[in-house]
């Protein structure tokens, strides 16, 4: 069989009748493709897919094994899966073999560069680990490794709280998203570093047991943007942490990177908006805000409640309740994945909602009815306004007391809430790029993640990671969809979303845009255990993988199980 790289796939299924040949240099240069640009099968386009468990991993011997299997990355060199263990900040590394019953061979420590991993990539032989310091508000380090001796070949340092990084296709260069969280607000010893991305040419040299690395940096900040602050808060970016820069509110969550590598978007999480980085520059030339989802119109609802078994009541019960409110949800996404259709860039998120309430001095997720004590705005809300706040309506839903800067959400500091403002999507997004960085929103799931987990059998509706308590994340962000990654089959084009409280994986076809449609789902909790808290996502394909199927790991923070679910295709 022969084998091309998943853009020239692309060309051959525009023009189905040609032979199945390799491509010359400029052929492939003129064709899109999906983040994996590695060299896959040709295949035929499959009527169905499904997927099943097929195995999986964690470690016994951990009293609690929370936060045991977060970010996974396969090396098909080695067959070996490095999975970021936080509960002793290092990498498991775990033999893939035999995807059904993956061991544990060995582990990458990191004492000597840094308090923990946040993230890991593979390339081409070669492991990334984006590594945090102690205290996190200090520069942090990406490490590289060789897979099969394990050693560490060399290290650059890098901005405050590197998290999620990743290579360029041609896998020349690794981008990190440097958060920069801070430690506290407006207290002693408050430390709030500037975010950036790095930039980072790895100078590989060598291969096998002489493999060698050396490392250069670059780092994209966004200090030219402090003097845009008021522009940016007017076009929706939210810049609101108390006395922060502009630089140092912005937080890089997650990258995903142009077919042709010199483009990346950064997902700033908190701030509900994208950073687009000209790599070759390492320059941030814009940011882009994403606007508020409107949980009013049809199909866009949502359960807010936990106690919505009555009517107009503060005292109800928990039931299933999906309908349409006058709120308003901030994207605020985590993970980004990037395909191309007929040419045309376009990026999905994963809107998982975040809110900074996890540090002293500042905390900005509130309930509604505790916060609006003089109640709604009767020329927003309209004749309504007096009963929405019950809790058995919205009185319970977390919002933000801090839509953006120093918009408060109320007429006056003692007045009506003029608007309800929560935390994530419940959803994913599909958004169109053009050449000057702007983002269309084509589609969003709107409440089908809500409506398609209402009578699990194995959990109940809107249960959180940590518990199977019906109708328990109601209130903050429902389902929580957290990762994202795409794959493409023959002429399809398929995005896998992980849900990290209700848990499972979502599968939807999103070959024309802006009408994906739902493909299959799967969910392999049980109740209060089994795989919980799916966090991050990796895609194998068939010509990758160790038992020629196409695969998908799950690292599952909460249960810290590593899953591994087999990609069934049928034609």
């Amino acid at each position: 069989m022969h084998f091309v790289p998943s853009r020239l796939r692309a060309c051959l299924r525009r023009a189905p009748l040609a032979p199945l040949v390799l491509a010359s240099a400029w052929m492939l240069a003129a064709c899109g493709g999906s983040d994996d640009a590695a060299p896959e099968a040709i295949e035929p386009t499959p009527s169905s897919l499904t997927l099943t468990r097929l195995g999986g991993y964690v470690d016994t011997a951990l009293a609690n094994p929370l936060g045991a299997a977060e970010i996974t990355a396969y090396e098909p060199q080695t067959r070996r899966l490095f999975v970021v263990n936080s509960v002793i900040g290092t990498v498991d590394v775990l033999d893939l073999s035999n995807p059904a019953a993956p061991t544990r061979v060995g582990s990458v420590n990191v004492a000597a560069l840094g308090a923990s991993v946040n993230s890991v990539a593979v390339s081409d032989g070669l492991v990334a680990l984006a590594i945090e310091a102690n205290p996190k508000t200090s520069p942090g380090v990406v490490a590289f490794v060789n897979p099969a001796t394990l050693a560490i070949l060399g290290s650059v340092t890098v901005g405050a709280l590197p998290d999620m990084l990743t290579f360029t296709p041609d896998g020349r260069t690794v981008l990190v998203a440097n958060e920069g969280e801070p430690n506290s607000y407006n207290i002693a010893g408050s430390v709030d570093p500037e975010g950036s991305i790095s930039v980072i040419a790895v100078n590989r040299s060598g291969a096998g047991s002489g493999l060698a690395v050396a490392p250069t940096v670059r780092t994209a900040g966004f200090a030219a943007f402090n003097a845009q602050v008021d522009s940016l808060r007017a076009a929706g970016v939210r810049i609101y942490g108390p006395n922060a820069t502009v630089a140092q509110d912005l937080e890089p969550e997650y990258i995903t990177v142009s077919a042709d590598g010199a483009t990346a978007w950064v997902t700033l999480q908190e701030n509900n908006a994208i950073a687009v980085l000209d790599v070759a520059t390492a320059t941030v030339t814009a940011i882009r805000p994403l606007g508020t989802k409107d949980f009013s119109i049809a199909g866009f609802g949502l359960d807010p409640s936990d106690e919505d078994g009555g009517t107009d009541t503060n005292t109800g019960t928990p039931v299933a309740r999906i309908g349409n409110w006058p709120v308003r949800g901030l994207y605020l996404p985590d993970a980004i994945a990037r395909y191309t259709v007929g040419g045309q860039t376009y990026l999905i998120t994963a809107n998982e909602g975040d809110a900074r309430a996890d540090w002293p001095g500042f905390n900005e997720e509130v309930r509604a009815r505790a916060y609006c004590t003089a109640g709604l705005d009767p020329t927003v809300f309209g004749a309504d306004a007096a009963r929405l706040l019950f809790d058995s309506n919205l009185g319970r839903l977390l919002i933000t007391n801090t839509p953006n800067g120093n918009d408060i959400g109320k007429t006056s500091p003692t007045g009506p809430c003029n608007k309800l403002v929560a935390f994530g999507g419940r959803s994913f997004t599909i958004w169109r790029t053009d050449g000057t960085g702007a983002m269309t929103r084509v589609f969003d799931s709107g409440d089908e993640f809500e409506r398609r987990t209402l009578s699990l059998p194995n959990v109940n509706f809107n249960a959180s990671n940590a518990n199977n308590t019906l109708d328990s994340r109601s209130p903050s962000k429902g389902p929580e969809p957290e990762a994202v990654v795409t794959a493409s089959f023959g002429s399809k084009v398929i995005a896998f979303i992980g849900l990290e409280r209700v848990g499972g994986v979502m599968a939807y076809d999103v070959t024309n845009p802006q009408a994906p449609s739902f493909v299959t789902y799967l969910n392999t909790r049980d109740g209060a255990t089994g795989d919980r808290g799916p966090e991050g996502l990796e895609f194998i394909p068939a010509s990758r993988s160790p038992n020629g199927r196409p695969l998908l790991v799950v690292g599952n923070e909460t249960s810290g199980s590593t899953t591994i679910l087999q990609v069934n295709l049928g034609f």
